[in-house]
Parts: C-alpha cells; sequence; structure tokens
C-alpha cells in the first residue's frame, strides 16, 4: 500500500511517500481503507521525538475517516463498508497510509452528508477540547472561560463547544484572527501581542476572574493563567502545568485537570477508551446540526503533509488542514 514514511526520529520534514505491507486486522480490530487523515501538532513532535514502541520506517497521522474493509475477530459493533473516523494510537502505525488499523470499540460512524475530510478534522483537536471541558472541568450554562489560542485547533473546538453549551467566551488569539474566533463563537478576542489576557479577563468580569481555563499554550502561560481565575475556578491543560503547589490557597481554591487524551489507548482501561467513540458521536452529530464548524482551512495531497507539518510547526496556522489519501 502508498503510505508517508517516516524513515527515522527527526526526519518528519523529510517524509516521502513509498509503498509498505498492508496490515490485517487482529482481535477486536477494524481494517480502513482511509479517505482522509488530519494534521496535528502531535504528529511533528512524536516524529522528531521518536518513540519506543516504533519500528522504522513508520508511518504517522492520528485522525483518520475512511470505509472499513475488513473485520477482525469479536468485532459486533462495527461492520464491512461502515464510514467511520477514529483517533488513533499513537504508539502504532498510523493514519498517512491508504489502509490503517483501528480499535472497533474507540469509532463512530460517520452520518450520511458529512465528507471524510470534515469527519477527520475532529478527532485529536476536537476530542481533546471535549474532554477538558466536559469530562474535567463539567463546563456549565452561565460559566465564563478562557480558551488559550482560539485560532488553534483545540482552542476553536473549545470555543464552538463552550458557546453551545451557553458559556460566556474569552480568547487569546492574534488582532488578525478576532474577527475568525469571533466567527466561531467567541464572545471576547484578547490580542496576547499587545494586551496583558489576565488584566483584561479580570476587566471583563468586573475583577471576578473566569471560572475555566483551557491552556494549550505551555507550563509558563498556564501559570499566569492562574491569575485570572475566579474563586473555585478550574484550568485544564495539555502542554505543560502550571505551579500548583504555589497557587494552592485556602483563601482561593482552584482546580487542576491534566488532558492526555492519547494516553488512553495504552490505559487497558475499556470504559475510559469507549469515551473517545462517546466523543465522536455527540460532535459528528453537532457538525450534521450545522451547530460546530469542523474549520477545515486546507485539503492537501498525502505528498504535501511534509510541507503542511512544517507550516504547523511555526504555530501560526489557523484551523485545520486535512490530506486526502484516497477518492
Amino acid at each position: 500500500m502508498r503510505a508517508l514514511l517516516l524513515e527515522d526520529k527527526g526526519k518528519v520534514f523529510e517524509m516521502k511517500v513509498g509503498t509498505t505491507e498492508k496490515p490485517a486486522p487482529g482481535k477486536g480490530e477494524i481494517l480502513v481503507k482511509i479517505k482522509a487523515t488530519a494534521l496535528n501538532p502531535v504528529d511533528y513532535k512524536t516524529g522528531n521525538g521518536g518513540n519506543p514502541n516504533w519500528t522504522y520506517p513508520h508511518i504517522l497521522g492520528l485522525d483518520s475517516a475512511g470505509i472499513v474493509e475488513e473485520v477482525g475477530s469479536d468485532v459486533a459493533n462495527i461492520k464491512v463498508g461502515d464510514r467511520v473516523v477514529y483517533h488513533g494510537d499513537l504508539t502504532k502505525k498510523g493514519g498517512y497510509a491508504e489502509y490503517g488499523l483501528t480499535t472497533a470499540h474507540t469509532v463512530s460512524i460517520i452520518p450520511e452528508g458529512i465528507s471524510f475530510e470534515d469527519a477527520a478534522a475532529l478527532p485529536t483537536a476536537g476530542y481533546t477540547a471535549y474532554q477538558a471541558l466536559f469530562y474535567k472541568m463539567h463546563a456549565a450554562k452561565g460559566q465564563t472561560i478562557l480558551v488559550h489560542a482560539g485560532a488553534g485547533g483545540v482552542g476553536g473546538f473549545a470555543i464552538q463547544l463552550a458557546k453551545n453549551s451557553g458559556l460566556t467566551v474569552l480568547t487569546t488569539a492574534s488582532s488578525a484572527n478576532h474577527e475568525y474566533v469571533k466567527s466561531l463563537g467567541a464572545d471576547y478576542a484578547i490580542d496576547y501581542r499587545q494586551e496583558d489576557f489576565v488584566e483584561k479577563a479580570l476587566d471583563i468580569t468586573n475583577g471576578l476572574g473566569v471560572d475555566l481555563v483551557l491552556d494549550t499554550v505551555g507550563r509558563d502561560n498556564a501559570d499566569k493563567s492562574l491569575k485570572a481565575l475566579a474563586f473555585n475556578g478550574q484550568i485544564a491543560f495539555i502542554a505543560g502545568p502550571p505551579n500548583a503547589n504555589d497557587a494552592i490557597s485556602f483563601a482561593h481554591p482552584l482546580s487542576f485537570h491534566q488532558v492526555a487524551l492519547g494516553s488512553v489507548h495504552e490505559s487497558n482501561h475499556l470504559r475510559e477508551q469507549k469515551t473517545l467513540a462517546e466523543m465522536g458521536d455527540h460532535m459528528l452529530s453537532m457538525l450534521q446540526d450545522k451547530k460546530i464548524n469542523p474549520m477545515v482551512e486546507k485539503v492537501i495531497p498525502l505528498e504535501e503533509v511534509p510541507k503542511a507539518l512544517a507550516e504547523l510547526s511555526t504555530r501560526r496556522v489557523k484551523g485545520k488542514i486535512v490530506a486526502k489519501i484516497s477518492e
């Protein structure tokens, strides 16, 4: 089968399309004829760092959508011909290939009318935002949330999910992206280059602070974000924790939530693994009802993935980039 091959760690931007053996499904697995795979920062990060479970050449790509071609033993909920989308296991070969393997209990059926490209845009960014908001912080109508990097994948989905749930949404973004993040549902856009987001958040909330923060930027940004939190505020982080020890205070209690979506595949925790399908089902339903925008800004051929990942690594990309794998 055709696949984009990573010959060794650190060679992400040098990947080329080649041929490799077509996989076969084992117990509880399905073989998917992949139609589209979305790009994510985790691709170049893990590709550059490597993984002890990989053999080379390796295939990157976590978010794939396609048609089930074969099912393994003990698969009851998925059948050949189903249109599915899934978040893959980063310790295994991924979706920049004509075929991919995944576990049947973690996939979602794509409703009619939703393209493979739009479906593939959801898993890593969308499920991460969903998990942070609803499984970790239990976001609720009437609360305020500060979403960092709102023009990115996780941030963009978080804005939409929060707005759909009745929250007031503040987000950080460059001034060039203010109109874009507001089109996704942000009530307030803060230019992180020109404004102090803590001061702005406190000003907008009349000094109370926000109820929730989703930090996708890094440890220092998460640490600073604690100052924007209200009494009993919560922060969810995906790119490094804030200094919780210094922040813990009886007078101003806070809650801290680590979000690590992909680790669920190695957890052997069946109930938690099934939440991938649950999140996918809900987000696909929202997409079908036009309650969320998949934010697909560009669709590219498989050969252009390395160049697009290099572009993604600048952290200036808006929305999602998706690779069309086959017609």
